[in-house]
């Protein structure tokens, strides 16, 4: 006998797949405060060296990986090493110049200097690869750069090593958000 029948209908599995996606981003964006804070508190009261934690991100990631491939996961694809380099080489900067810019700048900054990858996607996408960004999308950016600018010149813990790795995170990352599209399919 049963006690209930359940049917799923098209709603439900749309309200059930919406739940599903609201869960799954608001674990991202928890987890990757999370990080940052971890990190920050990290640097901040052991005086744990940057490149040595980002050594540890790197091995942990490397092990997940493999182990997620043993459980069939993903399938583990060849492809020519010339064809990943950029991309792994963009990945690889956009981690150690991000967790530099974290460790030489206040949470806030460095969550700012962030904000300017778009601008900095829509500069590289229009001068080297000739892909114009409307006046609109330019008029939004503007905004953020004047923040970002006057974050950076009021900022009471500004420094030079800093600002530098924030700019060179900022561009890498940008360079590796232009990259990724194009090496997806190697």
């Amino acid at each position: 006998i049963r006690l209930w029948a359940w049917k799923f209908t098209t709603d439900d599995a749309m309200a059930v797949s919406n739940v599903q996606v609201a869960f799954g981003v608001t674990a991202n964006i928890l987890s990757a405060i999370s990080i940052v804070f971890l990190n920050k508190m990290i640097y901040v009261s052991f005086n744990f060296p940057s490149m040595t934690l980002t050594l540890v991100h790197f091995v942990i990631t490397s092990v997940a990986l493999q182990i997620c491939a043993w459980l069939d996961v993903f399938a583990v694809k060849r492809v020519a090493l010339t064809s990943v380099l950029p991309l792994a080489c963009s990945f690889c900067g956009f981690v150690v110049f991000t967790n530099l810019s974290l460790q030489y700048n206040t949470v806030g900054t460095y969550q700012l200097a962030k904000s300017m990858t778009t601008p900095v996607i829509l500069f590289i996408q229009t001068v080297f690869y000739n892909k114009p960004t409307s006046t609109p999308i330019i008029l939004t950016t503007l905004p953020v750069m004047f923040g970002v600018f006057l974050n950076s010149y009021y900022d009471i813990r500004f420094n030079i090593a800093g600002t530098i790795f924030a700019a060179l995170g900022v561009l890498v990352t940008s360079v590796y958000q232009v990259v990724k599209p194009v090496s997806r399919y190697c």
